[in-house]
């Protein structure tokens, strides 16, 4: 035994002796006891000397090793109703960032506008070759007018199911993920059964896995479907505020999207027709007798206007996401205020974000439109390969397709926050990323979003119209039998084509609901107590569906 134990043994014995003994005895009996021997003193001495037992712990507040300047720093409290959202959030030093991402966008869009004008040309002249309607073309071996009208149809339907479902999720915001989640599970079961019916087993094989996966993914999410409604609902409340403009913004865009999709289907049809050299025993291209046509031409122009029909597509939709977020994070930091949300601040904050955030919103998009096109790839080729009955190869490109959409979903979450970031801020895109990560790494709210669904229910959704457009596109084409079709050598194409209108036309409707939750997210990673003191209800109902929330962002 060790000088300490031995020491406390000694004083405790001693002690224990004189119990029984009356109050006075004890008191005798402990200034006569003997000291103890000198070797224990000294153990019992040193004991004394140990430091006292430390405290329970007490989680600390994170520190930051490198405090980003954003919230205090540069945000003005709104003091009035007149200030307004420049003056909110200044940029310390006004710049255009990323500038060459911007001026490599605009160089795109102008190469779009080109080819788009060059090829209408060429088509307009040969009209009469390519038929007037559904029927009646004389074109057999590329797309023709058939095909623009069913782009025509997709387009209708893309853009009516999807204000449709954004509309539902204003109306319907409590049931709102139970309808997105039945709902996809119901089609994709839908669209496998009728392909396996069609004896297209490839397709069918695919499609039952998509089922299957979907319909594990919803159970999974039932634990977690509260928490998402309140986010949701919360976010609607906010776009029904004065000096908020989200329902405008949802649609503007979705029209401009919309538009843009027809100009892109159009393009894209006149590039086979002005570019695709017949095939043998064919009617003769009337196009080619200007010269210039080749199979390499066509894939080659393809190409382009497919990467800048993403790239456009998402500069538009991350535009919006952008200006939305600026919108909630008014709410999320001067709701509370004297002087409320600040004036103009969806105006404000589109300015912003088509200026000095031009580039860096066209960086972040760029990195998605490459993505995107390696998708739209793989997704061709599974599709080519599942109508040739290769079931081996259907399956391969499916599954390089899913690594390529859990990348596009990494890239994705990322762009989310940083544009949040940029929106408030007028960061470079790679300093607000960064920036925005470490925030919510520090503060714990990545586990905050892992739990949300919101996210991957607009995605869900998103994908639900995609599928209503591919299943419309297949019917189109098997129920018209355009001549240039016979062997089924297009269906692939136009049905991947089909799929990425849908995709983005809805995608695009869904932003500002998706940008409302995500910059919630990441102002409670800037300044947690914020939504404590200015929203204590919103915080209420987020504790009592989500108590651990108290723990995850440290407050």
């Amino acid at each position: 035994m060790t000088h300490q134990g031995q020491a406390a043994d000694y004083y405790s014995n001693q002690s224990m002796a004189g119990a029984g003994a009356p109050y006075q005895q004890q008191q005798q009996g402990y200034q006569q006891y003997p000291p103890p021997p000198a070797h224990l003193q000294q153990g019992y001495q040193q004991q004394q000397q140990y430091p006292p037992p430390q405290q329970p712990y007490q989680p600390q507040e994170p520190k930051y090793t490198q405090q980003p300047p954003t919230y205090g720093a540069n945000f003005v409290p709104p003091q009035d109703d007149k200030q307004s959202f420049q003056e909110t959030f200044k940029i310390q030093k006004p710049k255009f960032n990323d500038l060459w991402a911007g001026l490599l966008l605009i160089a795109t869009f102008c190469g779009f506008v080109a080819v788009s004008g060059l090829t209408l040309h060429r088509y307009s002249k040969h009209v009469s070759f390519n038929g007037g309607g559904i029927y009646g073309g004389s074109n057999n071996f590329s797309l023709d007018t058939n095909t623009i009208i069913l782009f025509a149809f997709v387009l209708c339907v893309g853009f009516a199911v999807s204000w449709a479902y954004f509309l539902a999720a204003r109306a319907f915001t409590k049931q709102f993920v139970w309808i997105t989640g039945i709902l996809n599970c119901a089609l994709a079961v839908g669209t496998a059964v009728y392909y396996l019916y069609r004896r297209l087993w490839g397709a069918g094989i695919v499609f039952a896995i998509f089922a299957v996966f979907a319909i594990i993914c919803f159970i999974s999410w039932i634990p977690r479907i509260p928490f998402a409604v309140v986010m949701l609902q919360k976010t609607m409340d906010i776009a029904r505020m004065k000096r908020v403009h989200v329902f405008l913004v949802s649609l503007v865009g979705g029209l401009l999207s919309v538009i843009f999709a027809g100009w892109f289907s159009v393009t894209l049809v006149a590039i086979y027709v002005s570019y695709m050299p017949s095939n043998p025993g064919s009617n003769p291209n009337p196009a080619c007798s200007e010269g210039g046509c080749s199979s390499g031409k066509v894939i080659g122009l393809v190409v382009f206007v497919t990467f800048a029909g993403y790239w456009i597509s998402e500069w538009i939709k991350n535009t919006m996401y952008t200006t939305i977020a600026g919108v909630y994070g008014s709410w999320y930091f001067c709701a509370g205020k004297p002087g409320g949300i600040p004036s103009g601040a969806t105006s404000g904050a589109l300015r912003r974000a088509t200026t000095y955030s031009f580039g860096s919103i066209s960086f972040g998009s760029l990195i998605v439109a490459l993505i995107n096109m390696l998708r739209q790839a793989c997704s061709i080729a599974q599709q080519q390969e599942a109508s040739e009955g290769n079931l081996v190869g259907s399956i391969m490109f499916c599954i390089l397709g899913c690594l390529i959409g859990c990348l596009d979903w990494l890239v994705e979450f990322i762009n989310r926050y940083a544009f949040s970031h940029i929106a408030l801020y007028g960061k470079p895109y790679i300093a607000a990323a960064k920036d925005t990560w470490k925030m919510m790494k520090d503060r714990g709210v990545d586990a905050l979003v892992n739990d949300c669904l919101v996210g991957p229910v607009l995605t869900m959704g998103s994908v639900f119209v995609a599928y209503l457009c591919a299943l419309l596109a297949y019917l189109y084409l098997d129920y018209t039998h355009p001549a240039y079709n016979n062997d089924r050598t297009f269906t692939p194409v136009i049905m991947a084509f089909s799929f990425l209108i849908g995709l983005q036309v809805c995608q695009i409707f869904m932003t500002p609901i998706g940008a409302g939750v995500d910059t919630v997210f990441v102002a409670m990673a800037w300044d947690p107590q914020v939504a404590i003191t200015d929203h204590p209800d919103f915080w209420d109902r987020l504790v009592h569906v989500y108590p651990h929330i108290q723990q995850v962002i440290h407050v």
